[in-house]
């Protein structure tokens, strides 16, 4: 069960998303993260600089969508899509947040390319109802 602070901790989350990768509105989405920030992803630098610095590097087409949100004390986990990076196929992210004070502290992920209807031996789709056009 999910209780209110864990509900607001996943808005938190998904608000510092939306304002980073969709509206890429870098002033307005520092105040999400702490300054002392700690990135765990093999594919991004150290800190809050570093995943701006990523995210301003990729083109304007990159777009988050959320599938599936959890919380559980100070972890947040979603399960999400991210596209438009400039690469064929869209990246099916689980991102793991720590937070403390009400913002973003520490990240994991986990990501892999998605795959298509040819592609998937389950016969299912990796995120949402449908397989990518």
């Amino acid at each position: 069960m999910i209780t209110s602070n864990e509900d607001g901790q996943v808005r938190i989350v998904l608000d510092a998303f939306d304002m980073l990768f969709n509206k890429r509105d870098y002033a307005s989405a520092e105040r999400f993260w702490s300054p002392r920030y700690i990135q765990h992803s093999a594919h991004i630098a150290p800190g809050r600089d570093g995943l701006f610095e990523l995210v301003k590097g990729l083109p304007a087409t990159l777009r988050y969508e959320n599938h599936v949100a959890a919380a559980s004390g100070d972890f947040v986990i979603l399960h999400g899509r991210f596209s438009g990076h400039g690469l064929p196929a869209a990246w099916v992210v689980a991102d793991i947040v720590r937070m403390a004070d009400g913002v973003l502290a520490e990240h994991w992920d986990v990501i892999q390319d998605e795959a298509t209807r040819e592609q998937s031996r389950s016969g299912l789709p990796m995120f949402g109802d449908s397989f990518p056009a």
